[in-house]
């Protein structure tokens, strides 16, 4: 007799439940071993955006980039099944440093949650989970440069180990606009991306590339400029090692905020977004640097007939995160008695990030994130009805993002240039990769 078929819910459920990190990441292994044999491998999407960067691969898509902080793995299959349905292979699901925090959800956890989900979903090929803002704290930069990349080490090293082949390094926390000269703005920024980017290269599985991208200009702060642009990337390559990879895609700013500017009464203030400046710079870093192009980061609470404004510009990337939270929370289907208890929590837990003035309606749309960690067992403990009611509500948003972004159609292109690759071993000092027969590039 055969073995019983994993129950593949129950497998996340006991991930998620667990406090103790031996046994989440036993568990992770246990699913990482099935998603290899089910056709699922975590990959780096930097042979496609290489193969963009150098004119092979024609433009007018954008790879959707989502952070998923809550409800992961029932978001996670329903983007799957777009995905399938749009026979889509270009979309990647990601997760920022801060986030991985509040929301505790560790990298090893995050990645085999996505994992199962594709295999749930029967999904193959490539997964594409990324590191997003692998960010320099600025204030604890100045006390003390060393200790601050350390700790970022630490995290990539970690994140890449869980599977994370995609990593975004946000340094441009250190740029500096009280400077005159657009060089010395950026110097801090460019020398420390290409010293993360040299530990990724050294410490990455062999016969992976990990996909790296470098920022030039901090969310919410003022556009990007070609000027500056070009001052990073001529400082980064002099500063990268002869014979590395350097990043293939950069993020910049274009007018838009995270998670949206929201207004007293609980909505959300109309965005701007210069895609001329998107277009622009898209086209520099194609021509220029050879990258894939421009990342427009804090999109997702953007007005709809924004969306396909993105592939006409040639943007590389779009990072979507706040409008499925905030479509969790607002969901008919999400229990009103428990959004009371986690906004009675909120006045107790997050009172000190409350502003003078702000009404409730803006205190607890800005905080409510930090909630995720602390209800995520009971929110992933709500009947499973509820969740598929509201991961169906996501999955229609899901297709329409799918759909404006052309990230459609594109699952042949991708099994063209990523190559699939059976990473056997984690450790660092026996970081391994081997080709699995008979799959990946031509």
């Amino acid at each position: 007799m055969g073995r019983r078929p994993v129950d593949m819910d129950k497998v996340v459920m006991e991930l998620i439940n667990t406090d103790d990190a031996a046994k989440k990441k036993e568990i992770a292994k246990k699913i990482l071993d099935i998603a290899y044999k089910r056709g699922a491998y975590p990959s780096s999407i930097n042979e496609l955006y290489q193969a963009r960067g150098k004119g092979e691969v024609p433009g007018g898509f954008t790879v959707p980039a989502m952070n998923l902080r809550v409800l992961t793995y029932d978001l996670a299959k329903a983007i799957f099944r777009v995905a399938k349905k749009n026979d889509a292979g270009a979309f990647i699901f990601e997760i920022a440093k801060s986030e991985m925090g509040y929301t505790n959800q560790p990298p090893v956890e995050y990645v085999a949650v996505i994992l199962a989900a594709a295999v749930k979903e029967g999904f193959t090929g490539p997964v594409f989970v990324q590191g997003d803002h692998i960010q320099v704290n600025a204030k604890k930069f100045k006390e003390n440069p060393e200790k601050e990349l350390d700790g970022l080490r630490a995290l990539i090293q970690e994140a890449i180990e869980a599977g994370f082949f995609n990593i975004d390094i946000d340094s441009s926390t250190l740029v500096d606009l009280e400077k005159t000269d657009i060089k010395k703005q950026q110097l801090l920024n460019y020398d420390t991306c290409a010293k993360l980017t040299q530990f990724i290269r050294q410490i990455q599985p062999r016969g992976v590339e990990v996909s790296v991208g470098g920022e030039i200009g901090e969310v919410g702060t003022k556009n990007s400029t070609p000027e500056e642009l070009r001052v990073f990337m001529q400082g980064y390559n002099d500063r990268l090692r002869k014979g590395r990879a350097g990043i293939s895609k950069i993020s910049i700013q274009t007018g838009t905020s995270h998670g949206g500017v929201v207004l007293p009464d609980g909505k959300i203030a109309q965005v701007k977004v210069d895609f001329e400046t998107l277009k622009v710079l898209s086209k520099i870093a194609r021509e220029e640097f050879a990258m894939a192009g421009a990342v427009q980061h804090g999109a997702s609470t953007l007005p709809a007939e924004a969306f396909n404004k993105f592939p006409e510009t040639d943007t590389a990337e779009v990072h979507l995160a706040t409008e499925f939270q905030n479509m969790v929370y607002e969901s008919r289907h999400f229990p009103q008695e428990l959004k009371t208890k986690i906004y009675e929590w909120l006045k107790v837990n997050a009172a000190s990030e409350r502003k003078e003035g702000e009404t409730d309606e803006q205190f607890f749309y800005k905080a409510r994130k930090k909630a995720l960690g602390p209800f995520k067992k009971e929110i992933m403990g709500l009947p499973q009805t509820v969740r598929d009611a509201i991961a169906k509500e996501l999955e229609i948003r899901f297709d329409f993002l799918f759909k404006q972004l052309n990230a459609v159609n594109n699952k042949v292109l991708v099994d063209k240039y990523i190559t699939l690759k059976r990473v056997i071993s984690r450790k660092r000092q026996e970081n391994a990769a081997v080709v699995h027969d008979g799959e990946g590039a031509d």
